[in-house]
This record gives C-alpha cells, sequence and structure tokens, in this order.
C-alpha cells in the first residue's frame, strides 16, 4: 500500500550535523543592518524552517493535505454518534420503538455502552496500529463501524440497538488510535499543531452533519426519521476504507520497523520539496534515527511499562491523562443531553431543540477552527491555564441564570432563560476554543514514537472512561439535580487550570524527538520554557545561535 517509490540515492549525507547545524556565537551578526534577536524553543528547527521553505500548493503539499483529510474523516465518524444519539433521543418515533425515555437507566445503557466498547477495542487498536501500520488500523476501525451501524440500524429491541453501540464504540477506538498518530507522525514540524488540530476538529466534521440531518430527518412520518442517521454514520467510513490505498504510510512508522530508505524519501517528497539536501530533511532524518528504537515497546504488544516506570514516560502520561480526563470532564460532557437543558431553560419543542443542538454545534466549530489556525503560534500551555478557567466563568454564569429561572416556576422571564442560553453557548465556544485542537495534539505531540498507539490507547480507554460517568451519570444526575449539577463542573474546571499551570509541559516550536530531551529532564515544564536566543537576518537567514 506504500504511495512513494524510493529514489535510489545514497543517504550517507543526511547524517551529518553541518546540514542543519547553526553557528554559535555571542551575537555580532545582530549588529548587521536588518538583523533580528528572537527568542525560539529550537534554534536548530527555526533555521531549518526558515531556509527550507514547503510550497504550500505543489502537488505533493495538496497530497499531503489529502492524507491528513483521510485522517480528519476518522474523527469525523466519532464526531457523527456526539450529535447523533442525542437528537434521536427526542424523536417520536424512536421513543414509540424503544420506549426509552430522555434521561434515566435505559438513557445511560444505551449512551454508555459505545464507550465501553471504546474502552475495550482500545488495547486491540494499540496492537493493530504497530504491528501492520496506521493506514490498516484506520481501515479496520472503519470496517467495524459499518458493522456497528448495521445491528443499530435494524435494531426493534433495546438489547439489539445496545450491541450496536458496542461494535461502534469498538471500532471508533481503532480508528481513533490509528488517525491522530497518522496526522502528527506525517505532518512538517511547524504545521503540526494545525494538521493534528484539524484531525480532532473533526469531531464538528461529524457533530454538525449528524445535527442537521437529524434535524430534516424528524420530519418523515416513520422509523425512518431515526434510522437513517444511524445509516449515514457509515458515510465518512467508506471514505477512510477507499482512500487509505492511496496515501503514504507514516515516515515515523516506517523507521520504527527498518524501513529507512522509505521513511526518508517520504520526508524528501513532503517536507523538503523533493531535494535531499534539504536543511529540514536532514534535521528529521538525524533526530529520528537518533531517537526512535527498532526494539521499543511497539514490538511487544503487552509492554506498557514503560509508560508508568520510567521519570520520562511518567511525565509524558501525565499530558495525556491530562488532556483525556480534563477534555472529557470539563463541562462539556453536558453536550449529551443538549436537549434536556434546553428544555429546562424554557425551549419545548422538538424542532426548537434540534435547532438549538445544530446552532450549538456550528459556533463551537468555528471556536474550534479558530484555534486551529493559529496552533502552531499559541503556547500551548497558557492556552490551556487561561481557557479552562474561562470555561469555569461561562457555566458559572449558566448555573447561576439557572438556578433564578428554576425558582420562577412556569412564568419564566425571556431574558434571563436567553442569558443562560448565551452562557451554555459561549461555553460551548471556549471549550472549542481550548480543548478541541489540543485533544488531538497534546497525546500525539507527549508520546514518542514507539510508545504513541499504546499512549494513545491507553488515553482512549481514558477518555472512553471519563465518557461513561458522563454518559451513565449524566442522565441521573440532571434528573435528580438539575442545574445544580452545572457546579460540579465549576469547581472542577478551576482546579483543572491550576493543575496544567503546575504539571502543563510546552510541547510548542519543538520537534517531535527534541522533546525526549525535555521529558528527560528533572523538572520538564521548566525545561520547556527554556528558550534559544538567535540572530536572524532579513533575508531570514538565521546567522546564530546566542549563548552566554
Amino acid at each position: 500500500m506504500s504511495a512513494i517509490e524510493p529514489e535510489k540515492e545514497t543517504i550517507a549525507h543526511l547524517d551529518s550535523t553541518e546540514n542543519y547545524a547553526v553557528h554559535k556565537g555571542h551575537g555580532d551578526t545582530a549588529n548587521l543592518s536588518g538583523a533580528q534577536l528572537k527568542e525560539v524553543y529550537n534554534a536548530e528547527l527555526y533555521a531549518a524552517i526558515n531556509e527550507s521553505k514547503i510550497e504550500k500548493w505543489s502537488k505533493t503539499s495538496m497530497h499531503l493535505y489529502f492524507s491528513i483529510f483521510i485522517a480528519f474523516c476518522c474523527a469525523c465518524a466519532n464526531g457523527y454518534d456526539g450529535s447523533l444519539m442525542t437528537a434521536i433521543l427526542a424523536m417520536p418515533h424512536f421513543q414509540d420503538t424503544f420506549n426509552s425515555g430522555t434521561t434515566g437507566i435505559q438513557v445511560s445503557v444505551i449512551f454508555s455502552l459505545y464507550t465501553v466498547g471504546s474502552m475495550v477495542g482500545a488495547p486491540f487498536a494499540a496492537v493493530l496500529s504497530d504491528r501492520y501500520g496506521r493506514r490498516k488500523g484506520m481501515f479496520v476501525g472503519g470496517a467495524t463501524i459499518i458493522l456497528g451501524m448495521i445491528i443499530a440500524a435494524t435494531s426493534t429491541h433495546i438489547a439489539q440497538l445496545v450491541v450496536g453501540r458496542f461494535v461502534l464504540g469498538f471500532g471508533i477506538a481503532i480508528m481513533t488510535v490509528a488517525a491522530p498518530a497518522y496526522s502528527i507522525e506525517i505532518a512538517p514540524p511547524h504545521w503540526r499543531g494545525r494538521c493534528t488540530g484539524f484531525y480532532n476538529c473533526g469531531w464538528f466534521g461529524g457533530s454538525i452533519p449528524a445535527a442537521a440531518i437529524t434535524f430534516g430527518t424528524n420530519n418523515i412520518n416513520s422509523n425512518l426519521s431515526w434510522q437513517l442517521p444511524l445509516i449515514f454514520q457509515a458515510f465518512a467510513c467508506i471514505i477512510v476504507m477507499g482512500a487509505v490505498f492511496f496515501i503514504p504510510e507514516s515516515p515515523r512508522y516506517l523507521m520504527a520497523n527498518g524501513r529507512e530508505e522509505e521513511a526518508i524519501d517520504f520526508l524528501v517528497k513532503y517536507h523538503g520539496n523533493g531535494q535531499r539536501d534539504n536543511k529540514l530533511v536532514a534535521l528529521e532524518v538525524m533526530e529520528m534515527k537518533e531517537n526512535i528504537s527498532q526494539d521499543g515497546i511497539d514490538k511487544r504488544w503487552w509492554d506498557y511499562r514503560p509508560l508508568f516506570f520510567t521519570h520520562n514516560g511518567r511525565w509524558r502520561m501525565a499530558q495525556v491523562l491530562m488532556i483525556s480526563i480534563f477534555g472529557q470532564f470539563s463541562g462539556n460532557g453536558l453536550g449529551y443531553f443538549n436537549t434536556v437543558i434546553y428544555s429546562n431553560l424554557g425551549v419545548t419543542s422538538v424542532s426548537a431543540q434540534l435547532g438549538y443542538n445544530l446552532l450549538s454545534s456550528v459556533v463551537s466549530a468555528i471556536g474550534a477552527l479558530s484555534a486551529v489556525s493559529l496552533t502552531d503560534r499559541m503556547p500551548r500551555r497558557k492556552v490551556l491555564v487561561l481557557g479552562t478557567f474561562a470555561c469555569a466563568c461561562f457555566l458559572a454564569i449558566n448555573a447561576g441564570l439557572s438556578k433564578a429561572l428554576s425558582e420562577q416556576g412556569e412564568n419564566i422571564s425571556t431574558s434571563i432563560a436567553q442569558g443562560a442560553l448565551a452562557a451554555y453557548f459561549l461555553f460551548n465556544v471556549m471549550f472549542s476554543f481550548t480543548y478541541t485542537p489540543l485533544q488531538g495534539v497534546i497525546p500525539a505531540e507527549a508520546l514518542e514514537t514507539t510508545m504513541r498507539a499504546k499512549g494513545l490507547a491507553a488515553s482512549g480507554i481514558i477518555v472512553s472512561a471519563i465518557g461513561f460517568i458522563n454518559q451513565f451519570a449524566g442522565p441521573v444526575a440532571l434528573q435528580n439535580m438539575g442545574y445544580k449539577y452545572i457546579w460540579i463542573f465549576v469547581g472542577w474546571d478551576i482546579v483543572e487550570s491550576g493543575l496544567w499551570y503546575i504539571f502543563g509541559v510546552e510541547s510548542q516550536g519543538r520537534t517531535l524527538e527534541q522533546l525526549e530531551w525535555v521529558y528527560n529532564q528533572k523538572y520538564p515544564v521548566k525545561a520547556s520554557l527554556k528558550a534559544d536566543k538567535v540572530v536572524v537576518q532579513a533575508d531570514g537567514h538565521v546567522s546564530e545561535v546566542v549563548v552566554p
């Protein structure tokens, strides 16, 4: 399935640091006309990027964008489900068939078995992605999701629906381990945040069509009103399964499996404008060869020890744990029950609830895509600290206004209801800006190549476990506590903001391999904030890195 024909040229010269090293000095060249002093996290990378401009609209770059788009489609399949069941639950024909209600234990089971399937599938996903490659992982995930869709769409009782949901979750686990690893491993270092952040925005690429489709099919006066949205869940999977044969394999997967020439050919073609003496390619090849083990834990399906029993692994997993837990348990899990929240705020008609559900997805997507465009320039740690605190503030406003509404009985104030709704929408926008791109970026960046699939599988299990709590406990909590349930997330978001400040490692501006040095330091947070001073000439050339 390789899309690259190896060129029969020598690669020995790529091993020399002369190809990318930056002269060290005391800043003498800063006195030249047009020169500027800049602080950067990695002087060699900054110099290589400045002097190795990738042609953004070349044929090979367009092929790279297409490859990222296929990973994006994997996230679409996951996001589709996020809006799907919320809307289907409100449909009269679904309730006539299953009589599940919109809150309570049965709803919890329907939602949470998808999550259980995802937890069970994650370890298998890691083995599949490590042994057979990222592309084959995406293909198998798509096939499994289609099987789950068939079971769910043809169900006539809750037991069969729940089995279909379990199989869907299992397939999603396989896709969401392979796809983010693939997107971050094929992206040039300075495009990494945008490429992987865009991948994770596939959530909205699925949730918005799901909200729109259910809004339209709600007018069908038969079981097709809920069956058609389930069937359309296969659409993104069909695209992925057909396209993986036309995209290249990850160069880091190739390097880790002894296919060095193929990996270098990929880098030359997609990161070096076809030039084998390209500085960025030389830097990437050297760092990959130094840091990617061909006898790593990716060759031992059972071995997760380095993730937890080494200093380096524990700090890496700390980033994965935080983004996995906080990304699911910051109040965003309330979105599964938007229709119930809208009802509590006085929006009672099904069509109005589905309309607001669609609007919520659209404004959240705007927030996420705005962040994606800035991801390679914004420091990750600062965004997470400040953004999480802002989420707490918006939820507090919503909870306070919801309390006022609950005290008004039947005659609710329209202005207060609109204020509460606006605060909830602003929370969704802020959460999407802060977390949606970084939920894909942080785990994949924090994990080195041979532990990436296993770490992402562990992340998937954690995400699913928190999702299980959200989906199982959420309906019951909303039924018993109402708006008071929101206050739990207000307090927790404040705690999260503090934890990001203390333990968040900054990964922006460094290569994946250079992060190995960061995580080997005694306090990686401090090491990650260490910057180099470089002198940049008027033509963009980095003339020296300033040393004391």
